[in-house]
């Protein structure tokens, strides 16, 4: 379980980018583990859709396509939309105080211009804000969309910053935690999904345009 959390936490803080090939072997030395578990952990992750494996040694991290990425963000509307609806009735102080910490993180990061932390950060947010909701059958879910989200993220930094029109969500998001109000939490978290990403869905489609390949591949 140790490895599978490894690889589960790198793919939701955009440790692993899309299109990046993997080793089991590399992977064991790393971790300082047989290979046997960075196996079993890879099979799972390959079934949720997160890796791909076309042969036992070619193992690649699954990307989106723009089309891809619409449908899961669609999705995330609503799974995402609900659990910071219960996030804003049941969260505590302290936990709404660590949620505004990771931002600060966030906001740190960025200024740095330290894409590993910001994305590290961004993901402490949002993991936060969803385990907050105390519905883990629902966090389940949400993590699983993660694995493939997660990855498209190593993509912000240069590539494709994320920018807002005026206020960071991530400040209204807490906002309505803080006063308890579930449809401006959920308002807040919409806007912030499409104003933060809306610089990587102009990049995909800029890729596709001119024909490369969907999943993105190389980091920069």
């Amino acid at each position: 379980m140790q490895v599978y959390a490894e690889l589960e936490a790198a793919l939701f803080e955009g440790r692993l980018f899309p299109g990046q090939r993997l080793k089991i072997r590399d992977l064991a030395a790393a971790m300082g583990v047989s290979e046997t578990p960075v196996r079993e952990a890879i099979m799972q992750l390959v079934r949720t859709g997160a890796l791909r494996m076309e042969t036992a040694r070619a193992i690649t991290v699954a990307g989106l396509t723009l089309a891809q990425y619409l449908e899961l963000r669609t999705i995330r509307f609503e799974l995402e939309g609900l659990a910071v609806e219960e996030a804003a009735r049941r969260a505590t102080r302290e936990e709404i105080d660590a949620l505004a910490a990771a931002h600060e993180q966030l906001m740190a990061a960025e200024a740095a211009h330290d894409a590993a932390a910001a994305n590290k950060a961004n993901w402490a947010f949002h993991g936060g804000l969803y385990r907050a909701a105390r519905m883990p059958q629902l966090m389940e879910i949400i993590n699983t969309i993660w694995h493939r989200n997660g990855p498209m993220h190593a993509l912000h930094y240069p590539d494709a910053p994320p920018t807002y029109p005026g206020r960071h969500r991530h400040l209204d998001i807490l906002d309505a935690l803080r006063a308890a109000d579930p449809a401006a939490a959920r308002a807040a978290l919409r806007a912030d999904l499409v104003e933060g990403g809306a610089n990587l869905v102009r990049l995909l489609a800029e890729r596709e345009a001119k024909g490369s390949a969907p999943a993105p591949g190389k980091k920069r």
